[in-house]
């Protein structure tokens, strides 16, 4: 008699070997080391300096429902980190934190133009935070790269993208937009995505997250994004009739059939009212029609989460087993924006044994 095997638990998803490719550097601070860097810059616009209530006031933030209300609790994390010493500290907690969460690959995005306003060259936050990437990651199992990332309601895109290229030898290995999406389509960028395009780089743009399917269809058809943050919009040109059949339009069904990964965010996409719960959330329906879906934290501060979490929500709301799993990993690993041979070895030598040992009970 066959006993069906339980369910992964928390502890054991933790052991895992994950990748994570959608994490905001600035949304995911240890609410102490915001009160430490506050007091040491002279920062007082905190609401509170207690580290448990600042910590309940950042997730408030994130539950309001409102994309806008959401990314306004970025000013306080912001407003802390426009020194080198900050940036770098920020970094080196970043990687740390998810090398003990049982990441073993992750690529973390920043916006360079936000930490400029104490003085501070847009070369120097790159290089302090990828100091901060290194040494967090040194001696763990964790290779950490960082994205660079324009905000979609400012000009600097071209600036930034440029950025991206000339510290792509030193740990940089991407460019992205992000910030609000109505009224800031991704083609006002377009000068950014192709330079990106003639250097040869790798971009993803935050799409079809508060805005609907002609932002997933300017950043794909227009600017040529190599992955999508978030994507979650993409339901709206997927139609499931009462009886249960499932009909792809043409944009729903370009996406899955050139393997357009999709970096979802679930609790995110909950607390900005993307969607209106976990279990209605796309990535359910994504996942059995075999779009390149992948699992992503998002901010792990202010929505609360770990990308152990969320695989644990996962879990407990669709009844995934390790094979799902390890298919959104090696989904992830293989929409990576590091060479082709290094992806390849993280899946034959380091995703796929681990997620065996734990499949057999080890």
């Amino acid at each position: 008699m066959n006993v069906p095997a339980p369910p992964p638990s928390l502890d054991a998803i933790r052991r895992a070997p994950k990748v994570l490719l959608h994490d905001h550097l600035d949304g995911g601070l240890r609410p102490a080391t915001i009160v430490e860097l506050a007091d040491a810059a002279g920062y007082g616009a905190l609401p509170t300096l207690a580290v448990d209530k600042l910590a309940t006031w950042f997730r408030g933030g994130a539950h309001s429902g409102s994309l806008v209300r959401y990314l306004e609790t970025f000013s306080h994390t912001v407003g802390v980190m426009q020194t080198a010493d900050a940036l770098a500290r920020v970094a080196r907690e970043c990687a740390e934190d998810l090398a003990a969460d049982g990441v073993v690959y992750a690529e973390i995005r920043f916006a360079p133009e936000l930490h400029v306003e104490r003085g501070l060259a847009l070369d120097a936050v790159i290089e302090a935070v990828l100091d901060g990437l290194r040494a967090g990651s040194e001696g763990t199992g964790l290779t950490i790269r960082a994205l660079v990332t324009a905000m979609r309601h400012a000009a600097r895109s071209l600036e930034i993208a440029e950025a991206a290229v000339r510290w792509r030898d030193r740990g940089v290995v991407g460019f992205d937009i992000a910030g609000a999406e109505a009224g800031f389509p991704p083609t006002r960028h377009l000068d950014a995505f192709q330079y990106m395009q003639r250097a040869n780089g790798h971009y993803t743009i935050h799409a079809g997250e508060a805005f609907g399917l002609p932002s997933i269809w300017e950043a794909l058809q227009w600017c040529n994004a190599d992955r999508l943050g978030h994507g979650v919009r993409i339901m709206d040109d997927i139609t499931v009739k009462p009886d249960g059949d499932i009909t792809l339009g043409r944009l729903a069904n370009y996406v899955r059939d050139v393997r357009v990964p999709l970096e979802m965010c679930p609790t995110s996409n909950v607390d900005t009212g993307a969607c209106a719960s976990i279990a209605e959330h796309p990535i359910g329906l994504l996942r059995r029609l075999h779009f390149r879906v992948t699992v992503n934290t998002d901010n792990r501060l202010m929505s609360g989460v770990t990308l152990s979490s969320e695989f644990a929500r996962l879990v407990d709301t669709f009844g995934y087993g390790w094979p799902d799993l390890s298919w959104l990993t090696v989904n992830a690993m293989k929409s990576a924006f590091i060479p082709f041979d290094q992806r390849l070895a993280i899946i034959n030598n380091v995703i796929k044994p681990g997620f065996e040992r734990l499949c057999s009970g080890g």
